[in-house]
């Protein structure tokens, strides 16, 4: 009787064990399938954001050449959207000056279209 019942619990432990072993592998590529969902929806954004900075990229360029901006100095370029970039965020004509070495006039040359922009803006909106 009692060997019968070491046979059955070995059975049992043996059924246990298999099952547990196919469940966690039913469980690992279950795992694996939502690592590559995850995966592919990943790289389909990365490459909707690549083809959205493309058009950005044309798009400037064609803005560029219809204002007629030399593009081929990037040193200004990057110049010019630096000093932008610290007025559109509140810093004054003096600051941007000292931040980029410039003098004041040089900086208010550079802004000269955007400050205009911007004031004409406020000016229609104190209406």
């Amino acid at each position: 009787m009692m060997e019968w019942a070491l046979v059955i619990l070995f059975g049992v432990a043996a059924v246990l064990l298999i099952l547990s072993y196919t469940l966690t592998k039913k469980a690992k590529k279950a795992e694996q399938r939502e690592l590559e969902l995850y995966s592919v929806s990943f790289m389909e954004e990365i490459n909707k954001l690549q083809q959205q900075m493309r058009n950005l990229e044309l798009d400037n360029e064609i803005l560029a050449n219809q204002a007629g901006i030399d593009t081929t100095n990037k040193e200004q370029r990057e110049l010019l959207r630096d000093a932008l970039d610290l007025y559109k965020r509140g810093y004054s004509v003096t600051s941007i000056a000292n931040e980029k070495e410039l003098s004041e006039i040089e900086v208010q040359g550079l802004l000269s279209p955007f400050m205009k922009q911007t004031e004409g803006r406020k000016i229609a909106n104190d209406r």
